[in-house]
């Protein structure tokens, strides 16, 4: 037999009762029935109950061990009587009766519990990673972490891509939050950076003649934590197509990652047809680029409404100002002074001035509008509001005015808050969209300039003639996200491989020709050379995974994160480096004077 384990603790089944095995793992827990023990055995695998009783010689060892102890028991597989079969168990009908135990290594008093999984301080459980490694979900998420990625190579292989691995160290790359920098001990005072992804090597490939690509590409970004976005580093499944339109993209991608997300979801619906939201509509529709379309409320512009009404406060923006619009966001069920009151107290407490809201209710027959803003604009503009909307008795429409540039996103939480409040999204499915068309550029508030809103290595729809004539925050490109449940789950384009057009691009943003030569040279000439259209995208394994297992946090589907502080409590990253280190890479670190 082996010297540890003959089978693993999920293997054993009725068909092997009468058999003498050997199994090894930590100690699940421990119960003393009357004098008889129950040890419940763990690993990898699975659970075995096992009993030991006074009368067997492993009974004494039995009586010394404790939770989370690794030991090798031998024993007797016997059939569970039919009132103590354990269905929930894939080993629950029979239990192993030992007759030898050896400790294989005791553990000391744990700074966290495995068994039962209670809540526990994050920098408790970070510290000791190894423990919370050990508790049944984690453990869970994270072999369904692996099961996912592998899911995703094998569909990229049967479409035809093929994986290659790009560079760790290269140069800083401006793809929208700060480099990680290494610095060079051959080249003093000069610096690597970690690839915040893949971006230009992966578009030198398609010039290079390789024509599908695709990588699981750890990516690095320095950039602050949440709850869908780790500090460091994160995995996504990069890939490249060349000879391709967007639609070739979509088409692509859209089977792939429904085929992921239906291989996971454990039955729950996936969109069958991602729905294609132009970045604009979404943003009045939904006040995000990213939209939960599990919430029915779909936002509308009733500004004709308000204009020139008794409503003294909208009446007299839409007056002063063209820019001015008023939206609505519909609250089926919504219609109670306690709802809409509630609503507008939750404004408030972000900082706005609160939510103008009419609710309607059956009087004598008919419906009428009910509150304030009723009452100012009139039973006819209110009757024409609600027939707008398909609104009836019972339900009730929030209002907010202004500049929707400046009001969208709080539209957007007000759209998410009424949704989640009222239970109007349908939490048991996946809902998968394209938006598209998102805007080439944006003005840049705090330095009163233009810059790229996404990718800069973008096409521009309209291309040379737009960046010559057009407003240069006019111009859409040919750019796109793929959105799950109000994720962000995958981004891409059609590449700009034209040197011409890469540079004039660029000189809207105020880099010259030389800028780009000098940042982007491996680009800048490789597009000299016969460069294909080519264009791709990049899905976040993290957030994916994250959704098809329920996560609220990406901590719980990754292995050794850091906290919201960026730092590895295991490991204690980041740490000093020593002086003899720093006299190697020529570097002396001046700390940052306080400040008073």
């Amino acid at each position: 037999m082996h010297r540890y384990r003959s089978h693993t603790c999920a293997a054993l089944r009725k068909s092997d009762v009468g058999q003498t095995v050997r199994l090894s793992g930590w100690v699940h827990r421990v119960r003393d029935h009357g004098g008889v023990l129950f040890i419940d055995l763990r690993d990898h695998y699975g659970i075995t109950q096992v009993v030991a009783d006074p009368d067997s010689p492993a009974f004494k060892v039995a009586e010394t061990v404790r939770g989370e102890w690794v030991i090798r028991i031998d024993g007797l597989v016997k059939a569970r009587t039919d009132e103590t079969v354990n269905k929930n168990m894939p080993t629950g009908e029979i239990e192993l009766y030992a007759h030898e135990i050896e400790v294989l290594s005791a553990a000391r008093e744990l700074p966290l519990p495995v068994f039962g999984e209670p809540d526990y301080p994050e920098d408790v459980r970070l510290k000791y990673r190894f423990l919370d490694l050990r508790r049944e979900t984690l453990h869970k998420n994270i072999v369904k972490r692996t099961q996912i990625i592998a899911s995703m190579r094998r569909e990229m292989n049967n479409v035809g891509f093929t994986e290659y691995s790009t560079p760790i160290l290269t140069a800083s790359s401006p793809e929208g939050a700060r480099d990680f920098l290494v610095p060079s001990r051959i080249h003093e005072g000069t610096f690597y950076a970690l690839p915040q992804a893949p971006q230009q090597y992966k578009q030198l490939l398609m010039v290079a003649g390789f024509d599908r690509y695709f990588q699981i590409a750890p990516c690095f970004r320095d950039e602050d934590p949440r709850a869908d976005r780790l500090p460091g580093e994160f995995y996504q499944l990069d890939l490249e197509m060349s000879f391709v339109e967007q639609e070739d993209v979509w088409n692509t991608m859209e089977p792939v990652i429904r085929g992921i997300f239906e291989e996971f979801s454990n039955g729950k619906p996936v969109t069958q047809t991602f729905r294609r939201i132009a970045y604009d509509d979404a943003i009045r529709a939904y006040g995000s680029d990213k939209p939960d379309l599990r919430n029915p409320i779909e936002m509308q512009t009733v500004t004709d409404h308000f204009a020139g009404s008794g409503f003294k406060v909208f009446a007299n923006m839409i007056a002063s100002n063209p820019k001015v619009e008023v939206w609505a966001i519909p609250a089926r069920t919504g219609g109670s002074r306690a709802f809409c009151d509630r609503m507008n107290a939750w404004a408030q407490s972000t900082g706005q001035p609160g939510l103008g809201y009419i609710f309607w209710k059956e009087e004598d027959g008919n419906i009428a509008g009910s509150g304030p803003l009723a009452k100012n604009i009139g039973e006819e503009r209110t009757e024409a509001l609600r027939t707008q909307l398909g609104l009836e008795a019972g339900d009730a429409c929030f209002f907010v005015a202004g500049d929707p540039a400046k009001f969208y996103k709080f539209a957007g939480e007000a759209r998410t808050r009424a949704g989640e409040e009222l239970n109007l999204v349908d939490r048991d499915r996946f809902e998968l969209c394209w938006i598209v068309d998102f805007p080439f550029f944006e003005y840049n508030e705090d330095e009163k300039k233009i810059d790229f809103a996404h990718n800069p290595f973008s096409m521009p729809q309209g291309g040379l003639e737009a960046l010559e004539n057009q407003d240069p925050l006019t111009i859409k490109a040919y750019q796109y996200d793929m959105v799950c449940n109000g994720f962000e789950i995958a981004s891409g384009s059609i590449r700009n491989q034209s040197p011409e057009l890469m540079v004039k691009a660029f000189e809207k943003v105020g880099l010259s020709q030389a800028d780009v030569e000098e940042r982007f040279g491996g680009l800048y000439r490789a597009f000299q050379y016969g460069a294909p259209p080519h264009g791709g995208m990049a899905a976040g394994i993290d957030r994916v995974v994250m959704l098809l297992v329920g996560a609220k946090n990406l901590r719980e589907i990754s292995l050794f994160p850091m906290n919201q502080q960026a730092q590895d409590l295991l490991m204690g990253a980041p740490s000093p480096a020593t002086p003899a280190q720093l006299r190697e890479l020529a570097l002396r670190v001046t700390p940052t004077p306080k400040k008073d």
